[in-house]
């Protein structure tokens, strides 16, 4: 397990005094990536064989929404490990020790020359500490888009600002990019992202938004591989 304590600060906050998801995505990831410092022999093991984790997949279910000045703590689980992908839990409580943001999340291990997927030996597999797995409604990690034409939007294009150290757009950029293109009026109660394939600085995306039941998908593609999938519900 890995914690960090956060306190909501004006940056993190939308118009209402309200923690943007954006900025619930960030402390996530941020946890998500220093969790493998509580554990030596697989950062160790990472360094040697030049592997990074990457997120392919990410569920929030969002219990309540925290506001201005609210304190909180972000924790990371790993519940399951296999030879090229592990999944984790990352939960963000209130001072109370509520949930606000309930996740699972499916990373995958790829080496950093090649950009590959690689396996972990079983060695490795056996030394991590795994927790159970917590209380969510788990959805299939593939977004499956709908069959109706969706409605193609004005491109994006990727900024330096979206960039992150692993050279490509940071997870938490598509989510941002997608939100703009809901109506104002729209709620976020739960979301999924599937990623696929890295944007990388000076593409151009393209979103298409299609209607589903209960919500809205956004893809957005480079070109004719769809980089990621955001699926919103309200």
């Amino acid at each position: 397990m890995y914690s960090i304590n956060y306190k909501i600060t004006t940056s993190t906050c939308d118009s209402e005094g309200k923690l943007k998801l954006y900025s619930a995505l960030q402390m996530m990831q941020d946890c998500s990536e220093w969790w493998i410092d509580s554990e030596p022999g697989v950062k160790r093991y990472f360094e040697e064989q030049n592997m990074a984790q990457l997120l392919a997949t990410r569920q929030v279910e969002i219990v309540r929404v925290p506001s201005y000045k609210e304190e909180l703590t972000v924790t990371t689980t790993i519940y399951d490990m296999k030879p090229m992908f592990g999944f984790r839990n990352t939960f963000i409580y209130d001072a109370e020790g509520k949930p606000c943001y309930k996740t699972w999340s499916m990373g995958a291990f790829v080496d950093k020359s090649t950009g590959k997927l690689k396996r972990i030996d079983a060695a490795t597999i056996a030394s991590m500490n795994l927790e159970p797995q917590l209380d969510l409604d788990y959805r299939d990690r593939r977004i499956i888009l709908p069959k109706e034409e969706g409605r193609m939007l004005e491109p994006v294009k990727v900024l330096r600002a979206d960039i992150d150290y692993n050279k490509h757009m940071n997870n938490a950029n598509y989510v941002r990019v997608a939100m703009e293109l809901l109506p104002d009026d729209f709620k976020v109660k739960g979301l999924r992202v599937e990623y696929r394939v890295p944007a990388r600085l000076g593409d151009v995306l393209v979103p298409t938004l299609y209607n589903i039941s209960g919500g809205l998908i956004v893809s957005l593609s480079v070109g004719d591989e769809v980089c990621a999938i955001t699926e919103f519900t309200e």
